[in-house]
């Protein structure tokens, strides 16, 4: 569940979105979820963050959580412990950097984890969040076909996974929105 969804009966759901390559519709999606008072938590890989400081600084600017994604983009379940602390370590501070606040939540890259994966990132009091409904908007779903994905999945405490640069996100948000508002959802 969700941080903030306080039971499971809590109707709230929490939209995340993966920044790991492109940043052309960043400043549009923080307008978009501006424009409806939605924060949203947004998994950043180092590399983008250190590549994009400006787009970090308004996502933290703009009230949404900014949290690591890895430095790299790189296969957890085939990484080290040490490996494992040593790239998120570097992302963190990458993003502690621009924004002032050191993450707290980690998503691993494609999804990959295991129990070694973890006990590394528990271990440095950092919680691994993975998602429930995933938009699958990297694979240039129209937006209709992205919003009718997340409104069927939709449930009390789901994560929504998106990704900042993918075709028809910007396009499809709204709609995503709308309907998880209309369907008495909180967004958290």
């Amino acid at each position: 569940l969700p941080v903030y969804c306080v039971q499971r009966d809590d109707k709230c759901v929490s939209l995340t979105f993966d920044a790991a390559w492109g940043n052309e519709d960043t400043q549009t999606l923080i307008d978009i979820l501006g424009k409806y008072d939605v924060r949203a938590t947004f998994f950043v890989v180092g590399a983008w963050a250190e590549k994009y400081p400006e787009s970090v600084k308004a996502l933290s600017d703009a009230g949404h959580e900014v949290m690591t994604h890895s430095d790299d983009h790189a296969h957890f379940s085939r990484l080290t412990g040490a490996q494992i602390v040593e790239n998120i370590d570097r992302s963190c501070d990458k993003i502690e950097a621009v924004t002032g606040i050191r993450p707290t939540l980690f998503r691993c890259p494609y999804g990959e984890y295991d129990d070694h994966v973890i006990e590394a990132v528990d271990g440095m009091g950092i919680r691994t969040i993975q998602w429930s409904v995933d938009s699958l908007d990297w694979k240039d779903l129209s937006a209709g076909e992205i919003q009718k994905r997340v409104a069927d999945g939709a449930a009390p405490g789901a994560i929504v996974l998106f990704h900042n640069a993918a075709k028809h996100t910007p396009e499809a948000l709204p709609g995503v929105i709308e309907r998880l508002l209309a369907d008495g959802y909180r967004i958290v």
